[in-house]
């Protein structure tokens, strides 16, 4: 039987802050992107929630990779953290920005996606440095 043990280091803890931070970086650029679009093209508004699902998936699998490359191993695991760190801190925005609390279908695939694309993510960057 093997015991479960999870050594955290100073470095993994800065990768997975630092793929968070990317991760926000490249959902801006989604956001503003989808902006100029809509704005200058016939895009429909009712794109809006699918392409931030979209953005969301790419960036968690973006935020997942950078942390599991400053592990040793367990990069699934690194890349879930990061995607679930990355999933509360838009949740939050959402409930600020909108004054919506309420625990809807929408935040629960959010989480969910957030923990399979980092996790996903995770998994190709702890073996991308091999």
């Amino acid at each position: 039987m093997s015991k479960f043990s999870l050594k955290i280091t100073k470095q993994q803890v800065l990768g997975v802050v630092l793929g968070v931070v990317v991760a926000y970086a490249i959902t801006a650029i989604f956001f503003i992107a989808t902006a100029i679009a809509i704005t200058y093209t016939e895009l429909p508004e009712t794109v809006l929630p699918t392409i931030v699902m979209i953005a969301c998936v790419v960036s968690v699998l973006v935020a997942g990779f950078d942390a599991s490359r400053k592990a040793t191993n367990r990069g699934w695991l690194w890349g879930m953290v990061a995607g679930l760190i990355y999933a509360a801190i838009f949740i939050l925005i959402i409930i600020f920005t909108s004054g919506n609390a309420a625990f809807d279908m929408r935040k629960l695939m959010l989480i969910s996606l957030s923990l399979v694309g980092g996790g996903v993510g995770g998994v190709i960057g702890i073996n991308f440095k091999k």
